[in-house]
């Protein structure tokens, strides 16, 4: 008689001697006990776990008749009758095992069908048994619902498939499912352990716990290994045999690389790589030994009974667990899973492998830098302390301690807001008049005070103490550097009459009473202690005459004698603690806007000029439809105290062209020669459609029946033959004759996108002076101590062409 395999040898033949599927027997068992029989049934698990045995086991519990041939449906076939010993052989007329891989089409469904109408020729009930379900054709299922539904009585359908996802919904909800369970491990050593027992062949408990391993949760995969190995090993099972059958991995490599990690020995954990691959192993399978290893060493330290003891590593297990940390064990694990994930991008397997064990041993929890020193926490500095040592790095001068005055809300500065107290700074260091020095008024609170000294009798001095810089600061980088520069620029501008601190003019006597609306004294964190005598106050200039021409409405000459002094919006910072290095700036507080004198534009490039009719100088004297109504800005009164001037833009001044410039009309086109309407209205795009935007126009003659346009142009590139083409013939559809365009190179100032940019500063100028005249935002800033954020007013979304 030939060999027969385990696998087949030893297929249960009934329920009690079914391994692993627990959940699936009590089930069928409870249902043929119960007579609750479904007629359609289907097992889904992956390969070797019981599906086609389970089949068989049910076939012959629905058609057993028992030893006498009286038995009717039971849950323990006999095994024995002719029902029970076909099916077992595979004989069985009226128990029918269809693979629906090879017979999946709708012929061979119709067929099964027309033979399910007939009843059964020596059973109770005909059984079809369908493997591989999910492999039919969608018109094979479609075919089989309806008999699938409302099958005959004799009739039960048991369908297996590895992948339920493919099966339709339609056929699942006319079946009771069972969803079959992978096989533990310790249920495939158990089971190995009684089939060879009865085959009589030695075996080593390792070798089977590797092989169920190897199974990786199949019955019949774990019996076919070991009908492999057993041939390997000439009728023994043992751990060698097993090991070299399989390929797998001496653990004995593993224990050397933790130990070589508990003892931070980079030389051997090369030396056992190196190894490993003179043995040409898996570095794959290694990583993923090495997280199994990792995960029992876990176990050790957490659940030491959850680690089985017949382990043949069972000893080092529990040693390693002693001498590594629990995090050291969960970081290994999670650098072994990522490492053994990042072998197909490294360079080889071997570079890969030995950079997951060098990151094995360059992080550990808890220790940092290349010596594997305790980081340590470094002492908290005061904000203040921080940005002194970072401006001495930079080499900028020391900023004096700001003081906290409680803002009614927190808000950060915006960036124009520092651009332009900046300006403010540079316009404030030129050579000004001298002021008219104005009759002393009250000194303001101390703005800082020494931390440790008690309260002095008469007030603290007004102008702040210096900060000293840290002696170990660390460099800071040459932005923040700017940044603090253009702070204290700024900060310098903010002081009365927009001078630096150091040419104040002569303080007032220092026991002068402060003002009964001065800001509170807050004391301010400085490293260095401010000086115990109090020093003198000083008393703010009145400002200087403005020119009409300013740049900005100035405030009335009084406000200065009668409101006090605030801070600068930079200045409105929360308290220093717990701040460390970051700058958090408040809303600025109300305060006239000294005036700015208007830059010189002389050298202004041509590309950023403009144009308008103040420049242009049409035959017909016509004013230009573009240029809005002037609206005259309104000063602040001079006794109200509450009231803010709103910034409001000058007039820009036009670009000094060398020439006038004069629209000349064109009779002989009907056209009023303004070129920057025709330019911009051309369909064009790209870069022809820069050439006609930036383009000026010299002349427009006429040769012969053609139109002659000769136009000046600031670049090169534009002149191309192309882009000339295609504004010749946009040209010639405009004016519905021959068109020809001549070019020459230079500046240009009365071109379309200059008109265009008027156009839109106008339309700017006239927004913020909408908002400057509004009577219900002068309310809110003078009732609410509300203001207008620079750069925030937008004029609406409107063209140029539109507005004409």
């Amino acid at each position: 008689m030939s060999y027969q395999v385990l696998a087949r040898k030893y297929r249960p033949r009934n329920f009690e001697t079914l391994v692993g599927q627990e959940h699936v027997v009590r089930a069928l068992t409870h249902a043929l006990h119960s007579g609750r029989l479904h007629h359609a049934y289907l097992f889904t698990g992956t390969r070797g776990v019981g599906k086609t045995t389970l089949s068989r086991i049910l076939a012959k519990s629905l058609n057993c008749v028992g030893p006498d041939g009286n038995g009717g449906i039971t849950a323990t076939p006999c095994g024995v009758c002719e029902a029970c010993t076909a099916i077992d052989a595979g004989r069985f007329v009226d128990y029918i095992e269809m693979d629906a891989a090879s017979n999946r089409g709708v012929d061979e469904m119709a067929q099964l069908l027309e033979q399910a109408v007939y009843a059964p020729s020596n059973a109770r009930f005909k059984v079809y048994m369908i493997d591989e379900v999910h492999m039919l054709t969608n018109h094979a299922f479609n075919s089989m619902l309806k008999t699938l539904e409302e099958p005959p009585e004799h009739v039960k359908f048991i369908l297996a498939t590895t992948d339920p996802q493919k099966i339709p919904v339609t056929v699942l909800s006319r079946c009771l499912q069972f969803n079959l369970k992978q096989m533990p491990p310790g249920h495939i050593i158990g089971h190995l352990e009684n089939i060879l027992g009865q085959e009589g062949i030695t075996f080593e408990h390792p070798a089977l716990r590797l092989l169920a391993t190897g199974a990786h949760g199949s019955m019949r995969d774990a019996l076919s290994l070991t009908d492999q190995a057993i041939a390997y090993a000439a009728g023994a099972v043992t751990l060698d045999a097993v090991q070299g059958m399989l390929g797998a991995l001496d653990q004995s490599y593993l224990i050397r690389l933790l130990d070589a990690l508990a003892a931070q020995d980079g030389a051997d954990l090369l030396a056992v790589a190196d190894e490993m691959a003179t043995r040409s192993l898996s570095y794959n399978g290694a990583l993923q030994d090495l997280g199994t290893l990792l995960h029992r060493i876990a176990l050790a330290q957490t659940v030491p009974t959850a680690v089985p003891e017949d382990l043949p590593e069972y000893a080092d297990i529990v040693r390693l667990a002693a001498a590594f940390d629990a995090e050291e064990v969960q970081l290994y694990y999670q650098i072994a899973v990522h490492g053994r994930n990042e072998l197909g991008l490294a360079p080889d397997e071997y570079a890969g492998f030995s950079m997951t064990l060098l990151r094995m041993l360059a992080f550990r929890p808890g220790v940092g830098g290349a010596e594997g020193q305790a980081a340590t926490a470094s002492p908290a500095v005061s904000r203040q302390a921080a940005m002194a040592s970072a401006r001495a790095a930079a080499g900028a001068p020391p900023a004096r301690a700001a003081a906290n005055v409680q803002a009614n809300h927190a808000s950060v500065v915006p960036p124009s807001v520092v651009a332009g107290a900046a300006a403010m700074a540079a316009a404030a260091a030129a050579p000004a008049p001298a002021p008219a020095i104005s009759q002393p008024v009250a000194a303001p609170a101390p703005m800082s005070a020494a931390p440790s000294a008690p309260p002095p009798a008469a007030p603290a001095a007004a102008m702040p103490a210096v900060a000293a810089p840290a002696p170990s600061a660390a460099p800071i980088s040459t932005a923040r550097a700017a940044i603090n520069a253009a702070l204290e620029a700024a900060r310098a501008a903010s002081r009365p009459g927009g001078r630096p601190a150091a040419s104040a003019p002569a303080a007032a006597p220092a026991n002068a009473p402060a003002g009964p609306s001065s800001p509170p004294s807050v004391s301010a964190a400085s490293t260095a202690p401010a000086p115990s005598a109090p020093a003198a106050a000083y008393a703010p200039p009145a400002p200087a005459p403005q020119a009409p021409s300013a740049a900005y409405t100035p405030p009335a000459a009084s406000m200065q004698a009668k409101a006090p002094q605030r801070p600068a919006p930079w200045e409105d910072m929360p308290p220093a603690a717990d701040m460390g290095g970051t700058a958090v700036l408040e809303a600025p507080a109300r305060q006239a806007v000294q005036p700015q004198q208007a830059a010189a534009d002389d050298d202004l490039p041509p590309w950023v000029t403009e144009f308008s009719d103040d420049s242009a100088m049409p035959a017909q004297g016509a004013p230009h439809p573009y240029a809005p109504a002037a609206a005259a800005p309104q000063a602040a009164p001079a006794d109200d105290p509450h009231a803010i001037a709103m910034p409001v833009r000058a007039a820009p001044a036009p670009a000094k062209a060398p020439y006038a410039y004069v629209i000349t009309p064109v009779a002989e086109l009907g056209w009023d020669g303004n070129w920057p309407t025709v330019a911009a209205a051309l369909p064009l795009r790209g870069t022809a459609q820069q050439l006609a935007m930036q383009s000026e126009l010299v002349n427009c003659g006429f040769e012969g029946n053609a139109t002659v346009f000769t136009i000046r142009v600031p670049i090169e590139t534009w002149r191309t033959p192309g882009n000339l083409e295609k504004l010749t013939a946009a040209l010639s559809e405009r004016f519905d004759r021959p068109v020809r365009v001549d070019s020459e190179l230079g500046a240009v100032w009365y071109t379309a996108s200059a008109e265009a940019q008027a156009y839109r500063e106008a339309c700017q100028r006239a927004a913020e002076e909408t908002v400057a005249n509004d009577p219900f935002v002068n309310s809110m800033i003078r009732e609410l101590d509300a203001w207008v954020v620079p750069g925030s007013v937008v004029p609406p979304q409107t063209s140029a062409a539109a507005a004409a």
